[in-house]
């Protein structure tokens, strides 16, 4: 079933939603740039000698981890739609549906590179990542199977990697302005751009909740004396994250 013939009636039936949630992860390339380490040996000259040192460079490369979810949902037993969709909390999904729906409906394209996660595949994941059981994606510490609170989305629109990049970065300013309507947010925005997770979760609350009533508070209130302590709760809450 592709996205466009999925209907509004399938927030009545649970297949129907898992359907199209499929259908949106199959069309996303599972590509992405990775930091890699390597040690590389140099000549230096000092004092008019020369001498050779090892040096650690920094290179992003593209990773295809294409074949992770499915390694993971072999190890579990199970399909990879069983795995990756069916792992997510039915509520989680319902909302997934709905915002997925209004993106395509905006011409934006979603599409979802990763679903539910175990402590398997979270980690095999790589990148900046949540300690192995501590995944909202579906951790052991998180409820496991059938609770998975997260997803990773990027926009599938464009010929090219960079086009996608373009239309991906759009389309993460759309769920900012629009994501409440469908109780999602991104708890990390730009240092974890695909992640969106439920507003009114735990994760979200953790990550944006104290520095959102800040703002509010500020905005209602304007710069007070206290202006002191609220920059030195946000900065405890940042280094809680």
């Amino acid at each position: 079933m592709s996205p466009l013939e999925a209907s509004d009636e399938c927030v009545l039936t649970e297949e129907c939603i898992d359907q199209y949630l499929w259908s949106v992860y199959e069309r996303a390339p599972k590509v992405d740039t990775i930091k890699v380490e390597e040690r590389i040996k140099v000549t230096v000259e000092k004092n008019g000698k020369s001498r050779t040192v090892t040096k650690t460079v920094t290179k992003f490369v593209n990773e295809d981890f294409t074949w992770k979810d499915p390694d993971a949902a072999e190890k579990a037993g199970m399909s990879v739609a069983q795995y990756v969709i069916g792992g997510m909390d039915p509520g989680f999904k319902v909302r997934l549906y709905r915002l997925f729906r209004a993106l395509d409906d905006a011409g934006l394209a979603p599409g979802m590179t990763s679903g539910f996660r175990d402590d398997y595949r979270q980690s095999i994941a790589s990148g900046n990542k949540a300690l192995t059981g501590n995944s909202y994606h579906g951790g052991s510490r998180r409820g496991g199977y059938g609770h998975g609170l997260a997803a990773d989305v990027v926009s599938v629109k464009g010929e090219t990697r960079s086009e996608r990049c373009s239309s991906s970065d759009r389309m993460w300013k759309w769920i900012d302005a629009h994501g409440e309507e469908f109780g999602i947010g991104r708890p990390y925005l730009d240092k974890d751009p695909p992640h969106i997770a439920p507003n009114d979760g735990k994760e979200y609350a953790d990550k944006r909740g104290i520095d959102r009533k800040l703002a509010e508070k500020e905005a209602a209130t304007g710069p007070r004396r206290e202006s002191g302590q609220i920059a030195s709760s946000r900065s405890s809450a940042r280094s809680g994250t």
